[in-house]
């Protein structure tokens, strides 16, 4: 948790340390998401426990802040964002449970203007789960590693001080139990709908 701390600082800071050199702007966004995180699995030794969760809508809520890159005509734009994601799994006894969890994302994306409107970004994110109701067998969320980092891309239009954004994430690295023979792979591949409002 400190890394995301320090990260989330870092961030912020930095952003607000441009004021003097570059115009800033910062806003509130918000949207869905859609998890296709059909690539979960939970391996023992090798053996398949769960496999394939199956898609559901989540939600994000955050905060988000905006600067010109001197010189090279692109843009900044950190951002802090709480995130739910709900898929649900079939376990070894082919019983159906629900998986939810709450994570907060610090994405930090480079993007390009184009058509006086339009936008493209692409970056990393990272994220710390803050919540997680998974549970199997005599294993729980407690044991696994909660940091990970992802990749996110995505364009948008803004008209006025509203704007509209679709990205693809997908996690590039994987969630590890802390004890031998067991590791989960619950990597986020999902699509994301958001809208912004500039203030």
């Amino acid at each position: 948790m400190k890394k995301v701390i320090l990260l989330i600082c870092f961030t912020f800071a930095f952003a607000f340390s441009q004021t003097s050199n570059a115009q800033i702007d910062f806003g509130l966004k918000g949207g869905l998401n859609y998890n296709n995180n059909g690539d979960a699995t939970l391996k023992s030794t090798g053996d398949d426990l769960i496999r394939g969760a199956k898609s559901k809508s989540g939600y994000h809520l955050g905060v988000w802040t905006r600067f010109k890159v001197p010189v090279v005509g692109l843009y900044l734009r950190p951002e802090l964002v709480y995130t739910q994601v709900n898929s649900e799994y079939n376990d070894s006894n082919n019983d159906i449970t629900d998986y939810k969890f709450k994570k907060i994302d610090v994405p930090v994306l480079l993007g390009k203007k184009f058509l006086g409107f339009a936008n493209a970004f692409i970056g990393p994110s990272f994220q710390y789960i803050i919540d997680d109701n998974f549970k199997f067998s005599n294993l729980t969320t407690d044991d696994f590693d909660k940091f990970s980092v992802g990749l996110q891309m995505g364009i948008g239009v803004e008209f006025g001080r509203l704007g509209v954004d679709v990205r693809w994430e997908r996690g590039l690295s994987k969630t590890e139990a802390k004890f031998a023979n067991v590791s989960v792979d619950n990597r986020t591949n999902q699509i994301i709908f958001g809208l912004s409002l500039r203030l």
